[in-house]
Parts: structure tokens; C-alpha cells; sequence
């Protein structure tokens, strides 16, 4: 019976060969599961969210009328905005970062220093000290992501101060790596006859002059691979009537962005810029929008809808990152659907 005999010794040999590579590929299983960290010690990815349809997934206009002094508080807004205060999940991707973020108190730089912080960094932000109770918030939700908080009140409208601020930020932070110049004044105003030079002086200072000093203040205690992030709008490109001073500036944003990029690419420094949409912040009930106007804040756009804080924080993580390590004199938007250029 040759032939069960040939097929008896290849069944055999077919067996030592399924045996003889699982015993060698059992070690290096066996080192991978040992190495491999649990599942409970590896870093929450993304921002922990299902797929969602965001025409739908945070609120949508009429909004209740409501008005508040200048600067406003994110705590007395209805709704509150989300600024990822339960749902912002971080990734590692900041870990042992120093970041100073103005305008830190609510709105697009609360969102930013509890991104952050959440990615592994210390920050400090600043704030008017009328924002305190907003800022208190903020910096318990930094220490609870176990990270160092550094709460800085002060006006940058004052050369003097924006000076201040950065010597305390570095001395109490340990260094600088990570500047988010964000802080903005916006006064909605029907004609140009309505803004008089106080109100002309507050916003050029507030939006650009203020980030010029903290910038130059800044410089000299960034690396190599440092991130610079600043604020600016989709108004740059699209400018409302009834904002002409505060388009004026966050076009200039966008210039003195791209010009620092070609300055500093030479240093290893990253500048980059963000240029929103219509964002529920205390920015709008503040004086940003006409009472009237604010119950349809954010209708017009394709999505229907305003942006929330927490939609803009994994822009300013990117930026702030080594993953965007190619990124630099760019301008990223994100305004639910209307064009940005």
C-alpha cells in the first residue's frame, strides 16, 4: 500500500511543521503579552465621542435673549458652553509641556488649557480679575487632570503687565514651549460714527498689541520646537458690518502670523493660527452681538448652528503638537460650513 504510506508521512510532516512554528512564535507572543501594558494603563484615545450628526449635537438656535457687562462669564450663559469639561479625553500628546494661554478664563482658551492639560501639560492662563469665578473653574479642572494650574489676572492692554505675565508664567511653570495668544475684546457697533476712540484703542490693544509684546516677552525663553497659536476669525476673510474694528484686527492676526512663521522657521518655532467661525462664548452676550441678533447666533451657518468651545480644542492640540511638526504659518478654520478665504 505505497500510497497510504506516502500519505500518512506527509501528514506527519505537516503536523511537525504547524507544531514547530507555533512553539517558535509562542516566546514572542509570550514577550508581547508581557510587555504590552494593560488595557486600563493605556491613554484614552480621541475625545471619547460616537459618531453624531452635528447639525444636531449641541444646541441650536433660538437662543434666549441675554445680555452681560463686558467681559461676560461663561457660568451665567444660557446655555453654558461646552468646553470639554466632561467630555474632552486626552491622549499624551502634550506630556511635560508648558503652556501660557490668554483669554484662559472661558470660551476658546478655556477649551484649550482643559485640552491641555488633559494631554499632559501645565498651563497657565490669564484673565480680567471680573472673570474670576470663570477662572477658579478653570483651574480646578487642570489640577484635576493632576496637572500644575497658574492663574495670572491682569489687563493686556498694558504693555507693563503683558511683561509681567510671561516672567511669572515661565518662573511658575518651569519654562514656556506653548503660547496661545487668544485673549479678544468685540463690540458689535452699526457704523463707524458709533466707535469712538476708546472703544477703537481697547480693541487694537487688546487684539494686537497685546499679542505683540507677550509674543516678543515670550521669544527669548522658547525652544526648538516651541508652538506659537493665535487666535484670529473667520471675519478676517467675511467681515460683518457691524464689526469693523475687531475685523480690522484679526486680519492683522493673520498677517503678523504668517510673517513670524518665515522669522522664527530658522529657530525651530512653529506660528500658527486659528480662525473660527460663529463660537458660543461669552464674546457674544458681552457687547460681540446686538441683543437682538444673539437668540439666532450661529443660524446662518450651513450647519445651522454655533460652534461650541470643545469642537475648536483638538485644533489647538494639533497645533501645539510635535504630530504637526511640518505645520507652520497656516490658518486653520472651523466654521460650519462657511468658506474661511
Amino acid at each position: 500500500m505505497p500510497e497510504q504510506h506516502d500519505t500518512e508521512r506527509t501528514l506527519k510532516l505537516a503536523r511537525r511543521l504547524i507544531l514547530g512554528a507555533a512553539g517558535a512564535a509562542a516566546p514572542a507572543m509570550l514577550a508581547q503579552a508581557q510587555t504590552a501594558p494593560p488595557a486600563s494603563a493605556q491613554p484614552a484615545q480621541g475625545a471619547g465621542r460616537s459618531l453624531g450628526d452635528p447639525r444636531s449635537e449641541y444646541p441650536r438656535p433660538p437662543f434666549q435673549r441675554q445680555e452681560q457687562p463686558w467681559p461676560g462669564l461663561a457660568a451665567r450663559m444660557v446655555p453654558r458652553p461646552d468646553h470639554g469639561e466632561t467630555s474632552y479625553r486626552g491622549s499624551g500628546k502634550l506630556v511635560g509641556r508648558k503652556a501660557l494661554i490668554t483669554g484662559g478664563d472661558s470660551g476658546i482658551g478655556r477649551a484649550a488649557a482643559i485640552a491641555y492639560a488633559r494631554e499632559g501639560a501645565d498651563v497657565a492662563i490669564n484673565y480680567l480679575p471680573a472673570e474670576e469665578e470663570d477662572a477658579r473653574e478653570v483651574v480646578r479642572l487642570i489640577q484635576d487632570a493632576g496637572r500644575k494650574a497658574v492663574a495670572i489676572a491682569g489687563d493686556i492692554q498694558e504693555e507693563a503687565f503683558c511683561n509681567r505675565l510671561v516672567e511669572q508664567a515661565v518662573r511658575e511653570l518651569g519654562g514656556l514651549d506653548i503660547l496661545v495668544n487668544n485673549a479678544a475684546r468685540q463690540s458689535a457697533k452699526k457704523s463707524i460714527l458709533e466707535i469712538d476712540t476708546a472703544q477703537f484703542d481697547a480693541t487694537m490693544k487688546t487684539n494686537l498689541y497685546a499679542m505683540f509684546w507677550i509674543t516678543k516677552a515670550a521669544l527669548p525663553h522658547m525652544p526648538p520646537g516651541a508652538a506659537i497659536i493665535n487666535t484670529a476669525s473667520v471675519v478676517a476673510y467675511d467681515p460683518p458690518a457691524m464689526l469693523l474694528d475687531y475685523a480690522m484686527t484679526k486680519s492683522a492676526i493673520i498677517t503678523f502670523t504668517r510673517a513670524l512663521a518665515k522669522q522664527l522657521g530658522e529657530k525651530g518655532i512653529r506660528v500658527n493660527a486659528v480662525a473660527p467661525g460663529p463660537f458660543w462664548t461669552p464674546l457674544q452676550p458681552s457687547g460681540g452681538q446686538s441683543p437682538d441678533a444673539l437668540p439666532q447666533f450661529g443660524a446662518e451657518t450651513p450647519l445651522g448652528r454655533p460652534g461650541q468651545p470643545v469642537e475648536l480644542a483638538p485644533t489647538y492640540v494639533l497645533l501645539a503638537s510635535a504630530e504637526a511638526s511640518f505645520t507652520s504659518g497656516d490658518v486653520q478654520g472651523a466654521t460650519g460650513g462657511r468658506p474661511n478665504s
